[in-house]
């Protein structure tokens, strides 16, 4: 068109909102997948041999990572026996917890049309760095039998 300029505002559409069901999409396939892999870990038994590779820094060394025991944990937990999940990985557990308000919180903030957000400053990061370094070492120690897998 002649005399119109494309760039002007008064010719550009505004953009659309996303629709709820867009916001919603990303959190909703994020649960789909955790779903399915506890799903999966609650139908085949960790507790039985040959179905899930060994911890390769427990097989070499028989030190025990912090990931240690949670595949058991999460069979526990799916399987309703807490104290089990907790006896298996009690960082585990607090991290199935953690992913259960971190989502809860996601899907809030989408649903208001907000960004998801989890600005943990350095001294917060460096604190459950520390955490799970004292987690993995007292669980290696004599007096940590009661947090070994």
């Amino acid at each position: 068109m002649r005399g119109v300029d494309a760039d002007s505002p008064s010719t550009a559409a505004a953009p659309l909102p996303p629709s709820l069901r867009g916001r919603l999409a990303v959190p909703a396939g994020v649960l789909a997948a955790v779903a399915g892999a506890f799903a999966y870990v609650g139908t085949v038994d960790p507790n039985q041999p040959g179905h899930y590779p060994v911890c390769p820094l427990y097989r070499f060394t028989g030190l025990y990572c912090p990931g240690c025991g949670g595949l058991r944990s999460a069979h526990a937990f799916v399987h309703g026996d807490f104290l089990a999940a907790l006896q298996d990985n009690a960082a585990g557990v607090a991290a199935y917890l953690a992913f259960a308000v971190v989502w809860t919180l996601w899907v809030a903030r989408a649903v208001r049309g907000r960004p998801a957000r989890i600005e943990l400053r350095p001294v917060q990061m460096w604190s459950l760095g520390a955490l799970v370094l004292v987690f993995t070492v007292v669980r290696n120690l004599p007096f940590g039998g009661w947090l070994h897998p």
